[in-house]
């Protein structure tokens, strides 16, 4: 049984399906911190410090807190579990696990520095006391929503009780109901859900407009973990080299070079295709489009 686990496991973690790694790993921090806070205080260490001065000893919070949960109760991550699976699964289907990446972990940052800075002023005013912790992925589940519900607002997903609705509609229940209502309770939290659905709103705003967030997002990453790795130049002497000209195409091109070539034009063509698709579903919902550009959809985020 343990080699199942462990395969299954694996199988998760060396897959490119993001929304099953965050899920999975938000459960087993929730299973460990629930069994050893107590001994081990990771909850402290890694949730952001409602006081400002104490969160520049420990910065990293801000990536690390929306991986905990509070661990009084189960209701806290199922809340957050199950909204990120309804909806993440639409996301990633029409965002691909890239974008969809960007989006949880940008949303997730800008929640939680939202509440760093507006509970903070709100408590210099004498609003709130210092202190506290935030912490959980409601702001990243958020933003993750609020993206989706603004790519594909006429978007309809079936509800127990209430049939096919309107994911526009789905979405701003869950933001009324988790970061407007009795805003004097959780405030820290509301604020940071706030910071996440600004975040996705604006991401597929851009992404709309030609601007892709998810590439300064990567460049970022990879910066970091590569700040030291030079690129490795080779210098070609010019001396003796034949003059570059216009690639051609032939059915028959040796070792499949021109093959290669014409294959890679194809899925540039089709990237662009599924763009102008994106923002077709955008401006005009899911509906408007054709049997064709649905089935070519389809076909294309099934590979």
């Amino acid at each position: 049984m343990a080699n199942f686990l462990f395969d299954d496991f694996k199988r998760i973690f060396t897959g490119d399906n993001p929304l099953s790694k965050i899920i999975v790993l938000n459960v087993i921090v929730f299973v460990f911190t629930s069994l050893f806070n107590q001994w081990i205080p990771l909850i402290e260490h890694f949730a952001i410090p409602g006081d400002i001065s104490a969160y520049f000893f420990q910065f990293w919070s801000v990536v690390t807190y929306m991986f905990l949960h509070s661990t009084n109760g189960i209701s806290h991550i199922l809340f957050n579990m199950l909204i990120l699976y309804s909806i993440g699964k639409i996301a990633l289907e029409f965002l691909g696990p890239r974008r969809f990446t960007a989006i949880y972990f940008t949303g997730g940052i800008a929640g939680g520095l939202l509440y760093l800075v507006s509970f903070n002023l709100l408590a210099a005013m004498g609003v709130y006391p210092f202190g506290g912790l935030l912490l959980g992925a409601s702001a990243a589940v958020m933003a993750i929503v609020v993206a989706t519900a603004t790519l594909l607002p006429d978007y309809k997903i079936n509800l127990i009780f209430f049939g096919p609705v309107p994911l526009k509609y789905v979405a701003l229940t869950i933001f009324i109901l988790s970061s407007v209502l009795n805003f004097s309770f959780n405030t820290g939290g509301k604020l940071a859900h706030i910071g996440g659905a600004a975040l996705g709103f604006l991401f597929i705003r851009n992404l709309q407009s030609g601007k892709d967030w998810s590439i300064p997002f990567y460049s970022f990453l990879f910066a970091i973990r590569n700040p030291f790795v030079k690129k490795k130049m080779r210098v070609v002497s010019n001396k003796n080299r034949a003059p570059r000209s216009a690639p051609t195409y032939t059915s028959n091109a040796p070792n499949g070079a021109s093959t290669k070539t014409k294959n890679q034009m194809d899925e540039n063509q089709k990237q662009q295709k599924v763009d102008a698709i994106l923002d077709k579903i955008g401006k005009s919902g899911y509906d408007s489009l054709t049997e064709s550009e649905k089935e070519f959809l389809f076909k294309v985020s099934g590979k």
